[in-house]
């Protein structure tokens, strides 16, 4: 079987061409896989379903018609999308996963995350992730007058980007003793993530056995896709036009 994985698109109004890729990549490429996973930061912002706009409709309606075509869609939770729900699923016809979620590929077990949780030396982001992901916040936020939400939205993306450029390289990427304690607890030699925004495939050593971490790229300059099959795994960008 063959399985098509991305993350990191940050789907917007103002970045035209990126939706234009991935709808372009819904009719030609994705129809030849089995499966298409999207590990989290699928859009740039989301705050709740009710607040659905004409992008996320045609979003939506594409990966429907995907999925009438056979291939399945599975959605993973990013940090600047998790409130995408239940209505949006419906819609688009896909399967939410958990963060973390284990899959067999091809008798292969491969742990997927979006990969947030794993920047744990960035300890003023994984307070925040606390929060916002406990389900009494989630259900707080979903409940704000929209116009509120909004505002708490740019507020938030405002930050979260200010503080980026403020940090080292280090403290944003993965802690790789996050990373073997994880793999481990899963009893998984491959994991596949997003969120870093730093593609590459990481050959490493778990228990003395050889492992695999693979990290999906953002659709920025590039569109990044990694695909999966009985010969292998290539990860690989593409242009966006």
């Amino acid at each position: 079987m063959r399985y098509l994985f991305i993350s990191d698109l940050h789907l917007e109004a103002q970045r035209p061409d990126i939706t234009r890729a991935f709808l372009r990549l819904l009719e030609t490429r994705a129809p030849q896989f089995d499966a298409l996973y999207i590990l989290g930061d699928f859009f740039e912002v989301w705050l709740g379903d009710d607040t659905i706009d004409e992008l996320g409709r045609e979003v939506a309606a594409a990966l429907a018609r995907l999925t009438k075509h056979g291939t399945k869609v599975y959605l993973m939770h990013g940090n600047r999308d998790f409130l995408l729900g239940r209505r949006f699923c419906r819609a688009a016809r896909c399967t939410l996963l958990r963060d973390p979620t284990t899959v067999e590929l091809n008798g292969e077990r491969v742990l997927l995350m979006h990969g947030d949780s794993l920047c744990t030396d960035d300890l003023g982001y994984m307070r925040m992730r606390r929060w916002l992901r406990n389900p009494a916040s989630r259900f707080i936020l979903r409940n704000l007058p929209q116009s509120t939400r909004h505002k708490l939205g740019r507020k938030l993306r405002d930050e979260s980007q200010a503080r980026t450029r403020m940090k080292s390289a280090e403290i944003t990427d993965v802690n790789l003793g996050a990373v073997a304690h994880t793999m481990r607890a899963k009893g998984v030699h491959t994991l596949i993530h997003g969120h870093t925004h730093r593609p590459a495939i990481h050959d490493l050593m778990i228990d003395g056995q050889p492992a695999q971490r693979i990290v999906l790229g953002d659709w920025d300059k590039a569109g990044w896709a990694l695909e999966v099959d009985e010969n292998g795994k290539r990860l690989e960008s593409f242009p966006l036009s």
